[in-house]
């Protein structure tokens, strides 16, 4: 068990346990079958699964490992990410509800431990939230020097202000940061710049560049981005694409998606 794990504490929370240690466990034993079949990775999906009690310790380790140099050692990393996971259960709950909403709407997604262990888009989540907490807590230099990590090793680049919560939402006043509706499906490189909105059910094509808001179950696509149907009466869809993945419908052309987990990435840098 690596140093430090213990040290950490949060008062119990029955529901969210519960979830989290039927989750953990599966990965569990995930990580160990995949290691029976694959002796070759069998040390890696030790040190970075089966050695660790908790899913926070084995995400901390992860994240880490991922994220450290030379001035950001992977020692400090772990602590400062387990201490956070640790005490937050809204942090612990969201990483759940995000891993199980790889493996439900991914078809990629062969496993939770394949979410874990190798989705970008979902380890620049977790790294995120953590980010937003070192910024509210005014360690906005700490914060700062995580984003660039992220941006560095993910490809991804989140002001540590925004909020982001279980599919990348954020309402604060004030902020010039895009908000994110429930359902939302974006397509991969897709970039969402500024205060817009994008409502609820709405699609984002791959590749588009989101200047302006889009309205709840309408689709917008291309650079700069234009709703499909025209502005003044844009198409309507009734399904929910951040669940069913649905890329192509309503789109001209071929779209491929090729991080699926991008539906809860926004890049925003007008910060």
């Amino acid at each position: 068990m690596p140093a430090g794990e213990l040290r950490h504490t949060s008062p119990p929370q029955p529901d969210t346990e519960q979830e989290e240690a039927c989750l953990w466990a599966k990965i569990k034993e995930e990580a160990m079958s995949e290691a029976e079949a694959e002796p070759s990775l069998a040390s890696f999906l030790y040190s970075t699964v089966l050695s660790h009690s908790s899913l926070e310790g084995s995400l901390s380790f992860h994240l880490g490992n991922k994220l450290c140099c030379s001035t950001l050692l992977s020692t400090l990393l772990y602590d400062l990410f387990l201490d956070a996971f640790s005490t937050d259960a809204d942090l612990r709950s969201a990483t759940v509800a995000d891993l199980r909403a790889a493996r439900q709407r991914d078809p990629a997604c062969v496993s939770f431990s394949h979410c874990l262990l190798n989705y970008k888009g979902f380890l620049a989540c977790q790294a995120h939230r953590v980010a937003h907490k070192l910024w509210t807590q005014s360690r906005k230099p700490l914060a700062l020097a995580l984003q660039s990590r992220i941006s560095d090793v993910f490809a991804v680049d989140i002001h540590p202000a925004a909020k982001i919560g279980k599919g990348g939402t954020g309402n604060a006043v004030g902020d010039r940061h895009p908000k994110i509706g429930d359902g939302v499906l974006i397509g991969a490189g897709a970039i969402i710049l500024g205060n817009v909105e994008i409502g609820d059910g709405a699609k984002i094509g791959a590749g588009s560049l989101v200047l302006i808001d889009v309205p709840p179950r309408t689709t917008a696509v291309g650079n700069p981005a234009r709703l499909v149907g025209g502005k003044e009466q844009p198409t309507k869809h009734e399904e929910v694409p951040g669940e069913s993945m649905d890329h192509p419908s309503f789109l001209n052309g071929v779209i491929i998606a090729y991080d699926i987990i991008v539906i809860v990435i926004v890049i925003v840098s007008t910060y």
